[in-house]
């Protein structure tokens, strides 16, 4: 059977001219660029609006010893603009520093988000692209252990304006949500997805605690 992954890699594209249109917290870009063809040569160059939004990183917060997870609930412009409820259900996340690792992320934005501290090692899910069409963001996603005895309670930083309130939600309703199309966001589908198949490895793997 022929090999059907994809033959092509970022030296098959070429971007041939690359004009600044925003800059503000985010980034706008135009480019003209063209690329390699499946039958072979090359398309013709073509312009693509670029979304910069650089690299972010999220953790499902998951206590093994209640079977329970962490979830964040706050107001994003995003879906208000699709014409949807702006209040989602997410995981715990932030946007990544210049030099600051994944890892170091995560475990600081479930302290500023949900008031919980990361027991321990993380659990890699992956590493995506959310909207590739038009957007360079990049997700780090990981799972990892927490307390949740607790928790609970409005959270976020007053200077970035955020309003978030945790909630601590028993494992299999929280598959149920997902399930039920409850969760209308990238990560936290992601996120879910992947514990709804591996809730019990997770819970070998973090025996309960005396």
């Amino acid at each position: 059977m022929p090999d059907q992954t994809a033959a092509f890699t970022r030296d098959d594209a070429e971007v041939l001219e690359q004009t600044p249109a925003y800059r503000g917290f985010f980034g706008v870009d135009v480019l003209r660029l063209r690329h390699r063809l499946f039958a072979g040569g090359w398309s013709r160059p073509m312009s693509r609006e670029l979304f910069r939004r650089g690299e972010a990183a999220g953790v499902l917060l998951y206590d093994p010893d209640r079977d329970t997870l962490v979830l964040i609930e706050q107001f994003r412009v995003g879906a208000l603009a699709a014409g949807e409820s702006p209040w989602l259900l997410e995981v715990v996340a932030g946007i990544t520093d210049p030099g600051e690792a994944a890892e170091d992320v995560v475990r600081r934005e479930a302290q500023e988000e949900a008031g919980c501290t990361v027991l321990g090692d993380l659990v890699p899910i992956s590493r995506f692209l959310p909207s590739p069409g038009a957007c360079s963001e990049v997700i780090s996603l990981y799972c990892g252990r927490v307390d949740s005895r607790g928790v609970g309670g409005l959270h976020g930083l007053a200077e970035e304006q955020e309003d978030i309130r945790v909630l601590t939600v028993p494992a299999a309703e929280a598959i149920a949500w997902l399930d039920a199309g409850r969760f209308t966001n990238a990560i936290a589908l992601v996120a879910l997805g992947w514990f709804a198949r591996h809730r019990d490895s997770l819970r070998r793997r973090w025996p309960a605690r005396a």
